[in-house]
């Protein structure tokens, strides 16, 4: 599952963008929201999750970057999340956010920096849908992949339980996103690394393609 990051979109035609990116064959969509605290950047909230689902009926898998994800689960659900993901690092026990995320009848996920320990989550992996796992840390598009992080992939792969989605998040890209797929992750975020080409159905397919190979390495 290769996920767009609207991030990288031009916003002066989001309709016709996702329109595109429906057509190159993204079943889902990621959309970074940031506060400017948690992160050093501002980016979208509320207003921009509520066009993108008048548009879609995609997946829409959005990412709170912000220190207080508690006050704001029931207002991006209501807006049209499917998934909601807090950081780990907001937030030491996610438990309690889980069930806010659960209760108003979203998939709850956990996201952790690149500094920040695998070992800080793994206690948690049966109470959620989805880990993300920052290859840059947070806050601005357009980063290096930091491959120190695929050690935490393969142990979320070796740790979680059946069904557990992986996805990674940060410079996922053509040179990248086979390393990723070997290590274990199962969903993929990518910014410029789709969106910056011109044919997206090309570049979706040439992604999907390398993600396949890649699996059946390992399964091989």
């Amino acid at each position: 599952m290769i996920g767009p990051s609207l991030l990288a979109a031009d916003f002066r035609y989001l309709a016709q963008e996702i329109e595109r990116l429906e057509a190159a064959g993204a079943r889902f969509l990621h959309l970074d929201i940031m506060d400017g605290h948690f992160v050093p950047n501002l980016s979208f909230g509320v207003p921009i999750v509520q066009a993108v689902r008048r548009c879609t009926d995609l997946t829409l898998d959005v990412h709170l970057m912000i220190a207080n994800p508690e006050a704001h689960i029931e207002r991006f659900r209501d807006a049209g999340a499917d998934y909601v993901t807090i950081h780990i690092e907001v937030a030491p026990d996610p438990r309690p956010l889980f069930e806010q995320i659960h209760r108003v009848g979203a998939c709850a996920g956990v996201s952790l920096n690149p500094p920040t320990p695998i070992e800080t989550v793994l206690p948690y992996l049966n109470d959620c849908e989805l880990v993300l796992v920052m290859s840059v840390m947070p806050g601005f598009g357009g980063q290096t992949f930091q491959s120190e992080v695929l050690p935490k992939i393969r142990r979320l792969r070796q740790h979680g339980p059946r069904g557990l989605m992986i996805s990674v998040d940060g410079g996922v890209n053509g040179e990248t996103i086979s390393e990723c797929a070997a290590a274990g992750a199962t969903m993929f975020i990518v910014g410029t690394g789709l969106l910056g080409h011109d044919n997206y159905a090309q570049r979706y397919q040439e992604l999907a393609a390398m993600v396949r190979k890649s699996q059946e390495k390992v399964e091989l």
